[in-house]
């Protein structure tokens, strides 16, 4: 049977599928491979069997448009924000902010008050 989604006439299975279509059939796919640890696995087969998420595959996938969305998000406040402070740094602001960040450790100075010693190494009065 033959379906339209988006004026594109698809084959769904032979089934005739009614609107609203699922994304999955009008958009490509490609099948690929991951590699998560165990135990989110094994927490996303839980919401799977808890019925929370419809299977595997589709938690992975509403996981990823959730990353790219606020990926796009931050693009997006980046944009702005260099567009408000007039663009990327210029290599000489840059080396003064990396000089600034990544200074060496000064330790505190201490301050001479009534606990000070003197040369001596008693404490004065």
């Amino acid at each position: 049977m033959l379906s339209t989604c988006g004026g594109w006439a698809i084959r769904l299975c032979g089934i005739d599928q009614k609107p609203p279509y699922d994304m999955v059939f009008c958009m490509a796919t490609t099948k690929i491979t991951i590699t998560l640890p165990d135990d989110q696995i094994h927490s996303i087969r839980e919401l799977v069997a808890g019925g929370k998420a419809g299977s595997v595959s589709a938690f992975v996938k509403r996981a990823v448009a959730v990353a790219l969305f606020d990926a796009a998000g931050w693009q997006a406040m980046l944009d702005d924000a260099l567009r408000e402070t007039g663009g990327f740094p210029t290599g000489e602001e840059r080396k003064w902010a990396d000089a600034l960040l990544h200074a060496p450790a000064r330790k505190p100075e201490r301050k001479k008050g009534i606990h000070s010693r003197d040369k001596g190494g008693n404490r004065a009065a």
